[in-house]
């Protein structure tokens, strides 16, 4: 996970973890953590800096060492990376750019892509990834139903 960083990350990453590592004993807390995600243009909740903690605190102690912080950034910067690919990949359904795929675009997409793209196919489709019930798919829809929450 570590190793996918470059070597001027690694460096950044340190500046930033220095920075917030005030009292320089090596770890930082989650209110630091929230400085250090802010920093890098990330915005998480408490909930999840709490669960980011918990995911990479190793040694259990409640904090993050500088190995920890690492491989918590490269995770980040994974997840940032999906996040584009499913805009983007959401850009190419939503033909007219209003901001969500109607049936018809989907319809679109299925028949140039060659598959199924019959009205039964295409309700069940909608109705799955559809949880506001009005007829069409927003990002946010779009992002749970490909991510599978």
């Amino acid at each position: 996970m570590v190793e996918t960083l470059s070597a001027e990350q690694i460096q950044e990453f340190r500046q930033a973890f220095d920075i917030m590592d005030r009292n320089a004993d090596g770890a930082i807390t989650v209110d630091d953590l929230a400085a250090v995600m802010r920093a890098i243009g990330q915005s998480p909740t408490h909930n999840e800096l709490q669960d980011m903690i918990r995911e990479v605190d190793a040694d259990g102690n409640e904090t993050i060492d500088f190995t920890e912080f690492l491989a918590l950034m490269s995770r980040q910067m994974r997840q940032s990376d999906i996040e584009d690919e499913l805009r983007e990949a959401f850009r190419v359904f939503d033909r007219d750019n209003d901001g969500f795929i109607t049936p018809q675009e989907l319809r679109t997409l299925l028949i140039s892509l060659g598959l199924d793209s019959s009205a039964e196919v295409i309700r069940r489709m909608i109705k799955e990834a559809d949880r506001n019930n009005d007829g069409k798919i927003d990002f946010n829809e779009f992002r749970a139903l490909a991510l599978g929450k």
